[in-house]
Formats: C-alpha cells, structure tokens, sequence
C-alpha cells in the first residue's frame, strides 16, 4: 500500500507540474512560435537525459516492438496532442475545448477498460464523475461569461482527439511500465520529440529574431525542458509502473488546480466560485478513490 501511495504521489506531482506548465505557457509564447518552443524544450530534455541514460544505463537494448511502442507514445502525446489542441483551440471557443479536455478521466478509463482490461467499480465510476465535472468547471471558469457556443464541429473534433492522444500516452504508458524503466522511456520521448518537431520548428526558426530573446525568457525554455518534460516524465511513468491507467487518468484532474493557482500568485487572474466548486469536487473524487481497497496493481 505504501509503494502505492507513493506512486500516486508521484503522479500528483508530475500533474501539478505539468499544471504549472499552462501559467508557463502563456508567458513562453508571447516570445517563441510553438513549434520552435516545442523543439528547444525536448532538445533541452534529451540534453540532460541521454547523458544520464548511458551513465546509469548504459545503451538499453530496446527491440523493435519496444521503440515502435516509445514513438507512438511521443507521437500521441507529444506530437499530436499538442497540434489538435493547437487547431482546436483557434477553430472552437476557449469553453467548449475546457468542456471537452475536461473528459479525459472518462477517455482514459474507457480506453483501460477495452485495451489493459482493469474493473471499472461504482466508486471508480464515481469518482470518474466527479472528477470530469470539477475538471469541466476548472476549464470553463475563466469563460463562465461566455452565452454563445461556436459552431465549429472540427475545431471540437480537433480536441477531442487530443484527448484521446493524451488518454493513449497514458495506457502506452502503462503498458511499456512492465518492461522499460521510467530513464529509459523519457529519454526515447524526449528523443523522438526533438524528431518529430525539428520540421516545423526549422520553418518558424527562419524568421525568428533569436536575438531579441531575454534571459528570463531563454529561463522559461529551460524550465519547460528540465521540469516539465524530464522531471514530470519520469514521475509519471514511475507511476504508472505500479498505480492503475484508470486512477492515473483521474489523478489527471488535478491539472487545472496547480494552473489555478499559479495564475493566481503569478498572473494575477481571480479565482472565481467555479474553480473553488470544481476544486472540491476533484479532491472529493480523489478521496473516494483512495479509500476503494483492491485498486494497487
């Protein structure tokens, strides 16, 4: 029960990181085009991992089944991910994409259910509820003065097939956990994002002013290469080495909580009465969960 605590506790940090990474965000592309933000972020990433990876490692001996299963978890969600988020984002309303983002516990235990064949319990599928709601709530907060919706069925489609991405990079997660050590995995991720962005990224570095870049900013980049991708990557898949993919997927509900609050202190955006509803709403479903017996792997 201890090591599943622990792992737990992994992932809750790994997702208030990646939770940081959205306040982070809005600051990183007000300087740098996405895809070249993209690009120096896992460059930093295998930078710092590759080194370490041979050093503990050494060169893993990793068959042709094992590096197609670590390309397609970078390319679900790494890659794709973040392209239909990107397009979603600019053909659909902020609401309907926090709507829609919000539905990724439910993705991912579906998706467990059919493919890792875990049980689905009442209290795992009241706390999948209550978890989609708070997240919903979180995500469409800041909108919540929104009356109209758009009518963009593709910019929808766009998201929720970043959610279903981001749901597969979970499971692929979890599958490769039995086999690959958490080192090993995010060094290959890291590696293939820097080869799947280099393309776009060489395209928008043509007309990008390096030189104009702060040494605040060129921090941001480093922040998202060194926290967000190598420490949150390794959490996570130390994680999912022992917790269920269905428990990880609500664990991904806390997200929109560390973003919160860090928009609070850092970009001084008010915390309104849907994000404090939808806050509770999480914990109460991460509690409920926690106390089901039968769910440590």
């Amino acid at each position: 029960m201890n090591r599943w605590i622990g792992s737990s506790g992994k992932v809750i940090v790994a997702m208030s990181i990646v939770g940081s990474s959205v306040v982070a965000g809005k600051l990183v592309v007000q300087s740098f085009p996405i895809f070249l933000a993209n690009e120096l972020r896992f460059l930093v990433a295998a930078i710092i991992l590759i080194p370490l990876w041979i050093k503990i490692e050494g060169f893993s001996t990793l068959n042709r089944k094992e590096l197609v299963a670590i390309f397609l978890q970078a390319l679900l969600g790494v890659f794709l991910f973040n392209l239909l988020m990107l397009h979603g984002l600019s053909k659909t309303t902020a609401m309907e994409a926090g709507i829609i983002t919000g539905t990724l516990p439910v993705c991912t235990a579906f998706l467990s259910y059919f493919i890792l064949k875990e049980k689905l319990t009442r209290n795992m599928g009241i706390s999948i509820l209550l978890a989609v709601v708070g997240a919903i709530l979180m995500n469409i907060a800041n909108h919540s003065t929104t009356n109209h919706f758009s009518t963009s069925l593709l910019g929808n489609l766009f998201i929720l097939g970043a959610v279903f991405c981001e749901s597969l990079f979970i499971i692929i997660g979890k599958l490769i956990s039995y086999r690959m050590s958490a080192l090993t995995v995010s060094t290959m991720v890291s590696l293939f994002g820097v080869i799947l962005f280099f393309p776009f990224a060489v395209a928008e570095s043509r007309y990008f002013e390096f030189k104009e870049i702060s040494a605040a900013e060129w921090g941001l980049v480093l922040y998202f290469g060194i926290v967000v991708t190598v420490i949150a990557f390794l959490l996570m898949q130390q994680g999912l080495a022992v917790i269920s993919a269905s428990w990880a997927g609500v664990l991904t509900s806390l997200l929109p909580i560390s973003s919160m609050i860090l928009s609070s202190i850092l970009l001084d955006e008010k915390i309104t009465n849907l994000q404090v509803c939808g806050f509770f709403l999480i914990i109460a479903a991460i509690y409920l969960l926690s106390k089901q017996k039968g769910i440590e792997n």
